[in-house]
């Protein structure tokens, strides 16, 4: 499996940290007190206010950027590109999402688009390796 491939998997693994990060305040706490709805996550997790809130929108965005990343790191091993540019691409998109979460649940709004951006151009640029 190549660095590109693992890459793959941690993308995938980060949209989880946030959703964890975005539940922590409720973690040991009974429902009836605040705590995490299990029942109704999607409507608790739509009450949240400040890092919490803005970690489950890192989480939807998370999401939201895989399949364009996934698919250009596939069809760049599947064109036959060259491995080492595919694996510093993967890299960098996922060093960028991860910067990305931590932009987000600090506030840091004009800072983190720009950080998006460089993630999508990363994306697209895997077509093009």
């Amino acid at each position: 499996m190549t660095l590109a491939n693992y890459c793959i998997i941690a993308a995938c693994l980060l949209p989880i940290i946030s959703a964890g990060l975005a539940k922590s305040k409720g973690f040991g706490k009974r429902r009836r007190d605040g705590g995490f709805d299990n029942h109704n996550p999607r409507s608790w997790l739509a009450n949240l206010q400040g890092w919490q809130a803005r970690a489950n929108a890192a989480q939807a965005n998370g999401f939201e950027a895989l399949p364009l990343f996934i698919a250009g790191v596939l069809v760049a091993q599947q064109a036959g590109a060259v491995q080492g540019k595919i694996d510093g691409l993967a890299v960098g998109f996922v060093l960028a999402r991860m910067a990305y979460v931590y932009l987000y649940i600090s506030d840091q709004a004009s800072l983190r688009s720009l950080v998006w951006i460089a993630g999508l151009a990363i994306s697209i640029a895997l077509f093009f390796v």
